[in-house]
């Protein structure tokens, strides 16, 4: 019998400096920079900061020199919570390092442009901030890299105004050299109990793996979770209909305190007794400003137009709620006329000066439409406000203000703002034996002349 020879197989030709799988490359570790350290970059950047290497850039050298000394102005952050994460330049591990220098962003792989989104005096939307970023970070940009915006925009804008500008300036491909997300901020200014980690943060990417790895990054530090929207334009209108939903509310019961007024019922006792009922929506009427409900729906308003749809019910809110300073002026003056008061070189007090309590933030606050309106009338107007910065209000608005409880007597006071230390406030030693007191929150205990 014959038998067969036995063979060994051979081998497959492998090159020895090559793997004989495909391993997939890790991810490497965020390092994250937060560019604008202000209401909304600098918590974010402290709750980043406490898992990762940060980067915190901002232009304005005052407040980074302070944020480095440990302080915050804004109090969003405390001292010793600040202190706590702040890191130096030799440091590789997480923590905060705050910055004036474009080269310290280089070594990072995810940008984060929380700057401020305005609207000039014709009420359109200013997107210089939001550019000059844009220029920054494209500076620096690399391959693989993701640049978040968090600044509230009209839906596209991030597509359409930013993402050109990181093309333009860093030479390299969208959606193939580096890609982008949107996760629109939801600080709310002076609030202890919602802060960042606390609120749901909506979450977008530019392709849907981008989205899932946005989503990752913030799931990592925001404990009370994500919601992943399908393209950064669907998250860009979340955004703008969140304070336009809430102006347009705020509007509405303003327009009631208009109503309720001319029929001498009081506003706030409707409200309450209304609001017995489980599903009526608990919004005062007040002044409304600061960076976000007082803005948002003009970014909205302007997309609109530009498809060619006229928003009447967005504008009509936003003119009520603009007309509103102007109203409690004329109210407060009417109420004067009515005890004699000579309204010419009269003294009038003026009860908070920030858009908010209990918040330092100025931020288009609506108390300076009052103060105009009662300076046409000739009248002596001075501001009280033991939160907000002097210097501040009188670079923003050209206005005195003091942290100092008044030593003079005036002829009518108007609280505009419910800080904490007006509610305590000895009123009989700040009135004249005629004096009108005005509240616009709806807040003070005693007797008053007039409120919304």
């Amino acid at each position: 019998m014959h038998t067969p020879p036995i063979t060994t197989p051979t081998p497959p030709i492998t090159n020895p400096k090559t793997p004989t799988t495909n391993p997939k490359t890790p991810t490497p570790t965020p390092r994250i920079a937060i560019i604008g350290l202000g209401y909304v970059g600098l918590p974010l950047a402290r709750l980043f900061a406490t898992k990762f290497p940060v980067v915190g850039f901002d232009i304005n050298t005052k407040r980074v020199a302070e944020l480095i000394s440990g302080t915050d102005v804004t109090l969003e952050v405390s001292d010793a919570v600040l202190q706590a994460v702040l890191v130096d330049k030799s440091s590789n591990e997480k923590g905060l390092l705050c910055t004036t220098a474009i080269d310290d962003l280089k070594d990072c792989n995810y940008y984060i442009i929380t700057v401020p989104t305005p609207v000039d005096k014709n009420n359109r939307p200013v997107l210089t901030p939001l550019i000059k970023a844009s220029e920054t970070v494209g500076s620096v940009l690399k391959k693989d890299d993701i640049v978040i915006y968090e600044s509230t925009v009209y839906p596209g804008a991030t597509e359409e105004e930013c993402i050109p500008v990181l093309e333009r300036v860093s030479g390299l491909v969208f959606n193939q050299d580096f890609f982008a997300g949107y996760s629109p901020e939801r600080i709310n200014p002076g609030d202890k109990e919602h802060t960042i980690e606390k609120i749901l943060k909506v979450t977008s990417g530019s392709t849907p793996e981008i989205g899932k790895k946005v989503d990752e990054l913030y799931r990592s530090v925001i404990i009370a979770g994500t919601h992943l929207a399908p393209t950064i334009k669907v998250a860009e209108a979340a955004k703008v209909i969140e304070n336009s939903q809430r102006d347009i509310n705020i509007a509405f019961v303003n327009e009631l305190a208009k109503i309720f007024n001319l029929m001498d019922i009081n506003t706030h006792d409707v409200l309450a007794a209304a609001g017995s009922k489980w599903n009526f929506l608990p919004f005062k009427p007040g002044l409304v400003g600061g960076h976000c409900i007082g803005v948002d729906p003009y970014y909205l308003a302007q997309k609109a137009q530009e498809y060619g749809y006229h928003p009447e019910i967005i504008l009509a809110g936003r003119r009520l709620n603009d007309s509103m300073g102007q109203y409690v002026a004329t109210e407060v003056i009417k109420l004067m006329i009515a005890k004699d008061i000579r309204i010419k070189n009269s003294n009038i007090l003026i009860l908070g000066i920030t858009f908010k309590e209990n918040c330092p933030d100025v931020r288009n606050t609506k108390v300076v439409d009052v103060v105009a309106a009662l300076k046409e009338y000739n009248t002596n107007v001075t501001i009280y406000d033991p939160w907000a910065n002097e210097e501040e209000v009188m670079h923003e608005y050209g206005l005195r203000s003091t942290k100092e409880v008044p030593t003079k007597k005036f002829d009518a006071i108007i609280l505009t703002v419910a800080h904490n230390e007006f509610k305590e406030l000895d009123f009989d030693s700040l009135k004249n034996q005629l004096s009108v007191t005005y509240d616009v929150k709806g807040v003070l205990h005693e007797d008053v002349d007039g409120k919304l």
